[in-house]
């Protein structure tokens, strides 16, 4: 029987806090699902030119970003790699003419480690890492996903870590304007246009409308300036199979702008 894959938008690294709104959501996420032998994950944070699966035995927590408080850098997520699992995934990207390499000396980015802190706070189910490759499209990651599809026969729960909706520059400015007045602010119309269309050619499994979003979702380059942090969602997606079952999980929107929806892709066979 196969695992789900998920997707969650993982937010600013202050999601990490156990304060934050969507620790309890995360964890429930993990609660509802089998046990993984290991965990998959995807991130908008690690880019490179051509796939790389993270090897190492015991991948460090990575701080990659500035201007937080020092408690963030304080914490350490300590989960074991899984190198043999790592090879697998290796294998298939290879098997599927996919050019891929092995990394044993990079960690965990905060795509990777800051939801799966309240998903697996104990940091006892393996993790390694998959990179995206931004200048390669869509397309490409469909291809990704699908490469990949086989580890969640294999007890691997794949997971994309990236953003429903990724406009930084327009949830800075929104929040400069809104600074005297920092109540919560209701979605941009654009915002929920884009995530609807692209929930319903998940629901659909609409390939060729994911593949070209950019041209066909209503306000594609509005939601996403760039495409890393969309990517890892057609990873997950693909890794499930061509007709699976999607729910969305509403987890708000922060700033009116940064989509933090997760979704949940079963394949047919996949436990409920």
């Amino acid at each position: 029987m196969r695992l789900p894959t998920l997707f969650v938008s993982h937010g600013s690294p202050m999601c990490a806090l156990r304060t934050s709104p969507v620790a309890e959501p995360w964890a429930a996420l993990a609660r509802d699902l089998p046990r993984p032998l290991a965990v998959l994950m995807v991130s908008a944070h690690w880019e490179t030119e051509l796939p790389m699966v993270g090897t190492a035995e015991r991948p460090q927590t990575l701080h990659d970003f500035g201007g937080f408080p020092p408690a963030l850098e304080r914490i350490r997520y300590p989960a074991p790699g899984a190198p043999a699992l790592a090879r697998t995934a290796l294998n298939r990207l290879a098997a599927a003419g996919l050019p891929a390499s092995a990394n044993g000396c990079r960690g965990l980015d905060h795509g990777a480690w800051v939801p799966l802190i309240h998903m697996f706070p104990q940091a006892d189910v393996p993790v390694f890492q998959v990179s995206i490759q931004t200048s390669l499209g869509a397309p490409h990651h469909l291809r990704l996903g699908q490469a990949l599809a086989p580890l969640s026969s294999e007890g691997v729960l794949t997971i994309g870590s990236g953003s429903i909706t990724h406009n930084l520059g327009e949830w800075s400015r929104l929040a400069r304007e809104h600074a005297p007045h920092p109540e919560p602010q209701p979605p941009a119309p654009y915002v929920v246009e884009f995530r609807d269309a692209i929930e319903a050619a998940l629901r659909a499994g609409d390939l060729e409308f994911l593949a070209d979003y950019r041209e066909r979702a209503p306000h594609a380059q509005r939601a996403h300036p760039t495409d890393e942090h969309f990517l890892p969602l057609l990873v997950a997606f693909a890794a499930a199979d061509p007709h699976p079952q999607v729910e969305r999980v509403d987890l708000g929107v922060d700033g009116g702008v940064i989509g933090m929806d997760a979704f949940i892709i079963r394949p047919t066979d996949a436990p409920a």
